[in-house]
């Protein structure tokens, strides 16, 4: 049986030749990341929309839950009507507004569709989207 003998100093110098190798890869590597990072660049600043995409132009759709009621000119009881909607009608509601009438505050809602006026808010329900608005008004119906 014969043994080799190793030479450590060799052996030694191999294997730091190989880590200081890969830890000089490293480094240069690290060096030339961080120098990219410190480049004067232009900055272009962030501007946001000028309609936030969080606003809606609508509160929602309404569909009108009684026989029949007239759209009034203004958030109030006995204003000049616009024009009338029937039940299963389906609106846009564009603005909601609390008015006080006498000690109580009474919520009247802006809608469009068949024409444009203002009725107390408990005479629509409101959806989010005018597809729950359309089912509830075809659910009315039948």
């Amino acid at each position: 049986m014969s043994i080799e003998a190793i030479d450590f100093n060799r052996q030694v110098s191999r294997f730091l030749g190989t880590a200081a190798g890969l830890c000089l890869a490293l480094s240069a590597a690290l060096g030339l990341a961080l120098a990219s990072c410190g480049r004067d660049k232009e900055e272009m600043p962030v501007i946001p929309p000028a309609t936030s995409p969080l606003s809606r132009t609508v509160i929602g759709f309404g569909v009108i839950n009684v026989s029949y009621t007239h759209l009034s000119a203004g958030p109030e009881s006995g204003g000049v009507s616009q024009g009338y909607l029937r039940r299963g009608s389906l609106v846009t509601v564009i603005e909601r507004r609390l008015v006080k009438d006498g000690g109580t505050a009474v919520s009247w809602v802006l809608v469009e569709g068949g024409g444009r006026g203002w009725l107390k808010e408990e005479l629509v329900d409101i959806y989010d989207n005018e597809g729950q608005a359309r089912t509830a008004a075809e659910s009315l119906g039948r």
